[in-house]
């Protein structure tokens, strides 16, 4: 019988992304089931997904309720607690954080405001999409921070696409058209999952929508796509959208977003009736001038090698959230799904090292490249080794290798053995299902 000590350790993990989810259940397995410490997971979700398939939710290619993670399962097979709510504040002296109410749709209260105490704290609630502040962004874009964000984008679109099946005259100008503004990962990634849909709904029973009538649009303020990746990798991945019938559009700053399309500082105005935002991100509005902790002027909370807080030992932040130095590099690293599994790995046993009382391990990014998925048609990305530097890859191999970087995510949570059995039963369900949402 586990031994269970009477003041267990408090660790609070706010945030459910990859790395926080993976964080609580590297230490309720390690700790939580020894009674070593109360490992407790804050999300203001009820469910989790990984943050880079949600422009496959969007798109209508990926189905949710397949491929998401209840918490509270999860936390039961893995020995830690899981409670829903949003983070809203912190009091250091106290080491509490506060939790807002949870509202249902109807405006009923359901969970009342709550104070949660820790010893340790890891902050892990990820980014939201930066708007810098620009006219109409906020009342005319979709945004693809959520699920349910993804979600309405994908119902939108089905709405559109029925709507000029049966509406009995031309399409009006923009009506079909999808503009997205930002080409870094996500925004391209989303241009050709749409691509793949156009026509997969023609063949779906809408047939009086052509895909040559919907124009999918790529905008870029930057001379070219993925800006922060090699330019080898950009020319490539731009060679392959317009291959496909994608309109890229760089060097484009956006002026205002107006409903019925996006205007440029040059004055063109780019008809959408749909856009979508995906030019930038920041940190969570709250984490600012949080309990006096240092942030940065995108919110990040400013962290040590060790990912601790600069002004705090006992709270950790990683992830996006996070700004953690980059040695070596003018910039810090990157906010990026890799460098959020690195940090889990590491801080699960940092934790640990902490609570024996030993010294803390630094963190070290390790760059092990960028990968770019268009979907069926292509793959194409860059890895890293110490023996061949940079190597170009693309097509079947680089989908293999962009796929593992999901497989190990959910190693991570599952172990190999669940994984397999979710692997195959995903194989089972396609055969038999539609290849995109349709409701």
């Amino acid at each position: 019988m586990t031994e269970v000590s009477p003041n267990p350790h408090r660790i609070v993990i706010v945030g459910g992304g990859a790395g926080g989810l993976a964080l609580a259940t590297y230490l309720g397995r390690k700790l939580g089931k020894r009674g070593k410490a109360e490992v407790t997971l804050i999300d203001c979700s009820r469910t989790h997904i990984w943050k880079p398939l949600l422009h496959e939710v969007a798109a209508g290619t990926l189905d949710t309720h397949e491929n998401e993670v209840e918490y509270l399962a999860q936390a039961t097979h893995n020995h830690f607690r899981f409670r829903l709510g949003e983070m809203t504040g912190l009091d250091r002296d106290k080491r509490e954080i506060e939790v807002a109410p949870t509202i249902n749709d109807e405006g009923e209260e359901i969970i009342p405001q709550r104070h949660f105490g820790y010893d340790t704290l890891a902050i892990a609630v990820g980014s939201v999409s930066n708007h810098f502040g620009l006219p109409g962004v906020k009342e005319h874009c979709l945004f693809l921070d959520t699920t349910q964000q993804a979600e309405h984008f994908q119902r939108r679109l089905l709405e559109n696409y029925i709507k000029a099946q049966t509406q009995g005259h031309p399409l009006e100008p923009g009506q079909l058209d999808v503009a997205i503004v930002g080409a870094g990962a996500t925004g391209v990634e989303l241009a050709a999952q749409l691509h793949a849909v156009s026509h997969l709904l023609n063949t779906y029973g809408l047939d009086n929508v052509h895909p040559e009538a919907i124009k999918l649009k790529l905008i870029e303020a930057a001379d070219r796509v993925l800006p922060g990746v090699a330019p080898r990798l950009s020319a490539a991945t731009r060679t392959e959208l317009e291959r496909l019938g994608i309109e890229v559009i760089t060097g484009a700053r956006v002026a205002e977003v107006r409903e019925d399309g996006i205007a440029t500082e040059d004055g063109t105005l780019i008809p959408s009736r749909l856009k979508v935002w995906a030019a930038g991100i920041k940190a969570p509005n709250f984490l600012k001038d949080l309990a006096g902790l240092e942030t940065n002027r995108m919110n990040q909370l400013v962290v040590r090698q060790t990912l601790q807080t600069t002004h705090d030992d006992n709270i950790f932040a990683f992830g996006d959230c996070a700004a953690c130095p980059w040695p070596g590099h003018d910039n810090n690293v990157p906010p990026r799904a890799q460098a959020a599994h690195q940090q889990a790995t590491l801080l699960g046993k940092s934790i640990r090292a902490k609570l024996a009382g030993k010294a803390l391990p630094d963190y070290k990014y390790k760059d092990y490249g960028s990968l770019v998925s268009l979907g069926e048609y292509s793959t194409v990305g860059n890895l890293m080794g110490n023996l061949l530097g940079q190597v170009m890859i693309e097509g079947f191999v680089a989908r293999l290798v962009y796929l593992s970087l999901y497989k190990m995510h959910q190693v991570a949570l599952f172990g190999i053995f669940r994984t397999a059995l979710v692997t195959a039963g995903h194989m089972f369900r396609r055969s038999v299902h539609p290849s995109i949402k349709l409701h």
